[in-house]
């Protein structure tokens, strides 16, 4: 059984991205990510930290909004509008969840399409449906990664994604077609879901509810990668995946913690250097 180390796997491609980096860098062009938060939910800060930390490692420039709670729809609406105008700045990266008096979705709109390096904006997700070149959702594009660079063959298999949300299972869905898997997609609806996921050679797991799949959903010998994250009442991680009972019955299975996580921003990074090429390649 193969462990599926997303550690490892996000430190390689941050070290390649820090060469690309340099190499742009030699050539003038600086690269620069500006993080909005609103409000100060832990969670939203760890990560606002974590973005922040790996573009110091790989040499782009941050710039970090730190707004109150209290900030308004419009206040918020102003910010993006002049970072989308602001030539310097290459990606706008605004952390969810916002407070309940804002519009996501109207933030989500706002941030002009050639910085949405989240790559949640309906020109990302249209750009992705019918592959032009543009922003990949992050922790999909990671989920790809994982299974290229740990040697799983993805051309042919039948993939079966468990979650259809816009954030994970729609478009992790759409780049396994890319990529010539056979995709299903189950969710709370699918009738039989345990005979549908042990026809899975490849099984993407984005439910959750904490340690819900467990070996009688898993084909044996099939690849599974967890997408959830939770803390159990001991305080200890897991995912949407009962680890334990399932990892004698694959072939390759992503841990969690140390899986999918540290990919997300990895694959964020990636899309604020693959910014210019993207930038260029519209521009044509």
């Amino acid at each position: 059984m193969l462990l599926i180390d997303g550690k490892k796997i996000s430190t390689d491609i941050k070290d390649e991205l820090k060469v690309r980096v340099e190499e742009l860098k030699s050539k003038g062009i600086e690269i620069t990510l500006a993080v909005i938060q609103v409000g100060n939910d832990p969670a939203s800060s760890v990560y606002v930290g974590n973005k922040k930390k790996a573009c110091a490692y790989i040499g782009i420039n941050s710039l970090a909004y730190e707004l109150e709670e209290s900030t308004t729809q419009e206040e918020l609406l102003e910010l993006i509008a002049k970072l989308n105008a602001d030539s310097k700045v290459n990606g706008i990266l605004v952390q969810l969840p916002l407070p309940s008096h804002i519009n996501e979705k109207s933030i989500i709109n706002a941030i002009d399409p050639m910085k949405d390096v989240d790559g949640f904006h309906p020109v990302s997700v249209g750009n992705l449906s019918i592959g032009q070149p543009g922003f990949l959702s992050c922790t999909p594009a990671g989920i790809v990664q994982l299974l290229k660079r740990s040697g799983v063959e993805i051309a042919g298999k039948e993939c079966v994604v468990i979650g259809r949300s816009n954030i994970v299972g729609k478009p992790i869905s759409l780049l396994m077609l890319r990529e010539n898997a056979t995709v299903t997609i189950a969710h709370s609806k699918t009738k039989d879901l345990k005979e549908v996921a042990k026809r899975a050679d490849i099984l993407i797991v984005a439910v959750g509810k904490p340690m819900f799949i467990n070996s009688e959903y898993v084909k044996e010998g099939a690849v599974v990668i967890d997408v959830g994250i939770h803390r159990k009442e001991d305080g200890k991680l897991c995912g949407d995946v009962d680890f334990e009972d399932v990892k004698e019955h694959v072939s390759a299975i992503t841990p969690v913690p140390g899986g999918v996580g540290p990919m997300t921003i990895a694959m964020l990074m990636k899309n604020c250097v693959d910014s210019i090429e993207i930038a260029e390649a519209n521009n044509a």
